[in-house]
């Protein structure tokens, strides 16, 4: 991406691409001009240029374009970087503020999927968010619900919840790619493997980008096959999940390759152990500047969300990307 405008315009906004790059597995990676791209990979080209729909109704905020903000509502005891927040009271407050700071989507957790964390019941879920979103989308605030349970997902769609963010990807109930079709709402799904119990002991990849890439892709095929609509899907390459901290980073850094899936990217990068591992960073409370750095590269490379804890320091961070990529 770039911000000079040469090229052409990325998703039929503002940044701008003047190459492409040729990739796959076992195959050189090749650069080629536009002139090039047109003639051997057409269709490819023209999905990098199409405008995407808005998400989950929402058009880019009034300051400007440019990602929409998720702000993590946790409403677990066991987060990595903010559980505690159990009272139903706190975690309204917090919305609010998150909402008040600049966030444009709030997405609200009742389950904990950091290394290690234990599977909560479905009734032990509902209870810790539905009074959350309840009370967030009753003030017309647009709330994704963080699950990977068909059952939640169908009650907070149906006290308000806009949107589902399900870190295996409608993979981990069986009941769930039928729920979504039927809820027809957005969804992000995010490339994982195993359970937060497994995870960081399947962290082998015999080609990282290609890999993620391929189980991304195959799974957008099972969706579609499903009856979820491609206009419903963004896609996550699951930051920290079954990733050492350099294969989280090799990701991010490569993050554009997933534009060739055709859907928008959300990107959750915020106070993650990678950002410990480049900075020195060994405490989540100390990851605020990495985390900042890494959702400006996001946004750079033409992420459409990204997930975020610090939602008043990334938004003025968006500010100032906006201000040196966007003229007017």
């Amino acid at each position: 991406m770039n911000l000079s405008g040469a090229g052409l315009p990325f998703a039929g906004g503002p940044l701008h691409f003047a190459q492409c790059r040729l990739f796959g597995r076992n195959i050189p990676a090749e650069i080629l001009s536009l002139e090039a791209a047109e003639r051997r990979a057409p269709a490819a080209l023209e999905s990098l240029r199409t405008p995407r729909p808005a998400i989950a109704g929402l058009e880019p905020a009034k300051s400007g374009p440019g990602p929409l903000i998720m702000g993590i509502v946790n409403v677990t005891p066991d987060s990595f970087h903010d559980g505690g927040r159990l009272r139903p009271a706190a975690a309204i407050a917090h919305g609010r503020a998150l909402a008040g700071a600049g966030a444009a989507i709030l997405d609200v957790g009742g389950e904990s999927t950091r290394p290690g964390a234990r599977e909560v019941p479905v009734d032990e879920e509902l209870e810790r968010i539905m009074p959350v979103i309840e009370a967030l989308a009753g003030d017309g605030l647009a709330v994704s619900v963080d699950t990977r349970k068909a059952a939640v997902m169908t009650a907070a769609v149906h006290a308000g919840a806009r949107m589902i963010n399900d870190v295996t990807a409608l993979r981990h109930d069986p009941g769930s790619m039928a729920c979504a079709a039927k809820l027809a709402v957005p969804v992000v799904l995010m490339h994982s493997r195993g359970t937060p119990e497994t995870m960081q002991s399947m962290t082998h990849y015999d080609d990282l980008i290609m890999d993620v890439f391929d189980d991304l892709s195959a799974r957008l095929a099972d969706c579609l096959a499903a009856g979820l609509s491609r206009d419903n899907l963004l896609l996550d390459p699951g930051l920290g999940f079954a990733k050492m901290p350099e294969q989280s980073a090799a990701l991010l850094r490569g993050m554009a390759h997933f534009h060739a899936l055709g859907c928008p990217l959300l990107i959750g990068a915020s106070r993650k152990g990678f950002v410990g591992k480049l900075t020195g960073a060994a405490a989540t409370e100390d990851r605020l500047p990495g985390s900042l750095a890494a959702a400006m590269w996001a946004a750079q490379q033409g992420a459409a969300v990204l997930r975020v804890h610090d939602v008043a320091e990334t938004a003025q961070t968006m500010a100032i990307f906006r201000s040196l990529c966007y003229k007017g």
